[in-house]
């Protein structure tokens, strides 16, 4: 009996999920990120998903903001999707929306939406505003989610129309305001960027986040296989139509003594796998039943990544867009729908 195999994303960002990958082999620039969403996409992976931080990683040079680089990333691949870590917490939300609209643009379509919630005081003073936490922070979020979308839909599909007759570029009627307001900031709208290919970019975040009905993807970072299915359970009564669990891999057992004694790993917060390609194989299959797709963590991406890539054995994803691909629907516009 063929089991259904789970969709496959990757973290890209930094040299890998050990704490020592960074002294083992270099996080690598742009060119080294590039091959490494080639390979992904090569491989069969259905998006990567590009962690980012207000503040620069500790010790570190600060980095190019994960949009940035995803834009990059979208006129050098073809198929795979891209999922950059956007803050709600301190980015403005008008902004925001243009860039993942441009992204998706970009990209014809392959563009997601990782929701970050960065809530410290130290990332909180580089925009000057007060801390959020608890309820605030999710009505936040909330309100990054929801104002994100209804700008996504402020010009109808068919908005843009090139009459040269009447020398009108668009249909003003088919463009609206969205006025919303918030608890802390409001937006009239319209963008100014037409509606994305996909009409609403793939929603990605934390089941944590108090936000999972207002996600695409919902994910799951548990350190059992038990407690990754109840949270999955959950998630989908929350609202979320899909579900994918992290995952930390280190293929190779081997590896993990040298790799401790210069930064012990410490216990797992989400899954994880050391050992053969074989039993990850069967892990994935485990949870397919349980899951829709697993973000893989490779533990050092220089090594783990060329290891994934010939070990799987997946056919190439071909979307042609991310919902396409992970096979959720286009949304209608909520302006043409109420019109």
């Amino acid at each position: 009996m063929s089991v259904t195999r789970p969709h496959l994303a990757l973290e890209v960002d930094g040299a890998g999920a050990h704490p020592a990958a960074g002294h083992a082999g270099p996080a690598g620039d742009i060119a080294a990120l590039t091959a490494r969403v080639t390979t992904a996409e090569a491989a069969g992976f259905a998006l990567v998903t590009i962690a980012d931080a207000a503040l620069p990683p500790p010790g570190g040079p600060a980095r190019v903001e994960a949009g940035v680089r995803a834009s990059f990333l979208s006129r050098r691949t073809q198929r795979i999707g891209l999922a950059p870590t956007l803050h709600v917490t301190v980015t403005e939300p008008f902004h925001l929306a243009t860039q993942l609209a441009s992204l998706d643009h970009a990209s014809l379509g392959r563009a997601g939406w990782v929701v970050g919630a960065d809530h410290s005081a130290a990332v909180y003073a580089t925009v000057g505003l007060p801390r959020l936490d608890g309820a605030a922070l999710r009505q936040e979020l909330a309100d990054g989610i929801d104002v994100a979308r209804q700008l996504w839909d402020s010009w109808e599909d068919d908005a843009i129309i090139r009459d040269r007759v009447t020398s009108r570029f668009l249909d003003a009627d088919r463009v609206h305001h969205v006025n919303f307001t918030g608890e802390r900031f409001s937006v009239v709208g319209p963008l100014i960027t037409p509606r994305p290919p996909q009409g609403q970019l793939v929603v990605l975040g934390a089941d944590t986040l108090g936000v999972t009905g207002r996600l695409d993807v919902a994910l799951v970072a548990a350190p059992t296989v038990d407690e990754v299915a109840d949270r999955a359970r959950q998630a989908r009564t929350d609202g979320a139509p899909l579900v994918f669990a992290d995952l930390d891999v280190l293929l190779g057992a081997d590896r993990l003594a040298a790799l401790d004694a210069v930064a012990p790993w410490g216990p797992a917060q989400r899954l994880r796998h050391t050992g053969s390609a074989e039993d990850l194989r069967d892990l994935l299959e485990r949870l397919a039943g349980l899951v829709d797709g697993v973000r893989l963590h490779p533990a050092e991406l220089h090594v783990d990544l060329p290891r994934l890539a010939t070990g799987l054995g997946r056919r190439p994803v071909t979307g042609p867009t991310l919902r396409d691909t992970l096979g959720l629907h286009r949304p209608a516009n909520r302006f043409a729908t109420a019109g």
